[in-house]
This record gives C-alpha cells, structure tokens and sequence, in this order.
C-alpha cells in the first residue's frame, strides 16, 4: 500500500473515531471528469489503469474483480459509472450509512472517484448462478412487474439505478429487508414503495432470479 493511501486510512480511522464532522468535505468535480472520460477514449484508459491502482484497496472487500467474496459485500463489477459514482456521494454526504465507507470516500479526491468508478464498469459481469425452476418462474414474474420499469428487463439498470443481474444474493436480501423495514440505512421512498409492493414472500424468488441473469 502506497503512502497516500496508508494517509488515507490514517484519516478515515481518525474520522471513524471522531464523526463525520471531523473529515474534510472535498468539491465534487467527479460528475464532471467522467462525463469528459465518456468522450475521450485515451483518458479513459489511463483512467482506467488509475483506477485499477486505486482497487487494490477496494479488493480486500469487493474482490480483485470487482466480484466479493464477502456474501453481504455487493459486486462492482460492470456496474453502471454514473450510479457507482451516485453511491460515492451517498456515502459522502451520509445518505448511505456505512462508518467506514463514509471515512473512504470523504477523503477521495474527485479524480480518483472518476477512476475507480470507470475502472470497476470496465471488469467482467459476474457469472451467473443457477436457480430452479419455481424460483425462475416466480422471480420473473416479480421482478418484470414490479422491477423492471427502473433497472431494466434485463436488470442491466441506468445511469441513476443499479445493475441487479448477478448481483450478490446476501447482499441483495439486506438491501431489500432495509428499504422494506425502513432501518434507517438506505433513503429512497420509490425503492421503499417498490418493496413494499413486492412483498416479503418474492423477495428470495426474485433474488435467485436476478442471480441467474447474464
């Protein structure tokens, strides 16, 4: 670990300790850089590479790939750049909960952000995972009623939502039980009424499906 990032850490853990009020709040000018990244093809593979340098921390949490081996740690992997980015500044300004993940990317500056954002949509989709038949059948049917107006038939999502194919299954059921409990972590009312429409019963049937998609 290099020593920008071993001062990074210093300055998350001391964040952690003292709030969030202690750590700097950076301008934001990664919106910017990755809209100018989308049009520049050589910028965007030195990005890339940036990026790439700046996951070797990621990694110990979302994996070398961007897929986790952590079952409640989400996969990056071919996740859409503008929506990880949109997570960045959850994280930033305390939208999302998440001590650690709040310290990290308080302190990231905005061309790292664009960086890490861009190199994680460039790795391989994870490889789908098989489901029975049931579950295929009624996580479909859920998921393409309920689901599919925002992230898509495929589950590919958008700029402003989440790629859900592949997406881990540990992962995903947290997620879900938070918007659907209102616990406080996640804040997004379509999601929570989204939930609720689902149902706790299709939470597992659409999850396996998601699992399975390519």
């Amino acid at each position: 670990m290099g020593w920008v990032w071993r001062r990074r850490v210093a300055v998350i853990m001391f964040g952690v300790c003292m709030g969030a009020a202690a750590l700097p709040v950076w301008a934001d000018e990664a919106a910017a850089l990755l809209t100018q990244l989308s049009d520049d093809a050589q910028a965007r593979a030195k990005a890339i590479e940036h990026g790439r340098g700046l996951a070797t921390f990621c990694a110990n949490c979302h994996g070398a790939q961007g897929v986790s081996s952590i079952p409640e740690v989400p996969n990056l992997a071919a996740q859409n750049p503008d929506y990880l980015l949109a997570q960045i500044n959850a994280f930033v300004s305390g939208k999302r909960k998440n001590a650690f993940m709040e310290g990290l990317m308080r302190v990231m500056e905005p061309a790292d952000k664009a960086a890490l954002v861009v190199f994680f949509s460039s790795l391989a989709a994870p490889t789908p995972r098989p489901a029975t038949a049931n579950d295929m059948a009624a996580g479909k049917a859920a998921f393409s009623k309920i689901c599919a107006r925002c992230h898509g038939e495929a589950a590919h999502g958008s700029e402003t939502t989440p790629r859900l194919a592949g997406q881990q299954a540990d992962y995903l059921r947290v997620t879900l039980h938070r918007y659907l409990t209102m616990s406080g972590e996640r804040f997004y009312a379509p999601m929570t009424a989204a939930v609720y429409q689902l149902g706790e019963k299709n939470i597992d049937p659409v999850i396996a499906y998601l699992g399975s998609l390519k």
